[in-house]
């Protein structure tokens, strides 16, 4: 089983990686507006998340609005709200399964099944990782790829925002926790080992008499 040390950074890591999750989903920073060819208007710019679009005025005022309709938004975007929020309960219960495993809490007596409930947080973790790197790397090529397409106007054109590379770093730290939980978490073989056996090669005595 892994040392306490080790199970108090994957949950340090763990939670820093919720809290980005949390933060990327809720801010409306997925996309920004690029100011890009005659569109050098920099009076407003648009930004645009998984809630909500927003324009900021250079007064600093910010109005935003709602998406009217789950319906009609892009595939990308409904992906990204399903897998974000998988992402986000996954990791919390992930974290409360290897918290009472852990060997620095006294939640679960049973030292040999220890490993195997932080071996199950471990892997929930790594499947956290994996739902939030897949929609901000999804969103990030359509980003790049409509920003590159001569079709798509100047003024549509939009950048990756700082919700992408928070999406990609939460990611990156949910992947490391589970990593090293599953490492350091591995059950104890309870099968005994072979038994050796000693032979004694001395013949035993005899009872007859030689003269």
């Amino acid at each position: 089983m892994g040392s306490s040390a080790v199970q108090m950074a994957c949950v340090v890591l763990g939670v820093m990686g919720l809290i980005g999750i949390v933060v990327a989903c809720i801010l409306p920073r997925w996309r920004v507006s690029s100011f890009i060819g005659s569109n050098i208007v920099t009076a407003q710019n648009s930004e645009e998340g998984l809630w909500m679009e927003c324009v900021v005025q250079s007064t600093g005022q910010q109005q935003c609005k709602n998406y009217d309709s789950i319906l009609v938004l892009p595939s990308d975007l409904q992906a990204a709200r399903a897998m974000t929020i998988i992402s986000c309960m996954l990791a919390v219960l992930s974290l409360l399964i290897m918290f009472c495993g852990a060997d620095f809490t006294t939640c679960i007596q049973n030292e040999d099944a220890k490993p195997k409930i932080n071996l199950v947080g471990g892997v929930g973790l790594l499947l956290a990782g994996l739902l939030v790197i897949i929609p901000v790397s999804w969103s990030a090529h359509i980003t790049v790829r409509d920003f590159n397409n001569p079709l798509v106007p100047a003024s549509m054109k939009r950048e990756m925002g700082a919700c992408i590379y928070l999406g990609w770093g939460a990611g990156v730290l949910l992947l490391l926790a589970g990593g090293l939980l599953c490492c350091f978490s591995r059950p104890k073989s309870s099968s005994p080992g072979p038994t050796a056996k000693y032979y004694s090669n001395s013949a035993p005595p005899s009872n007859k008499n030689y003269v």
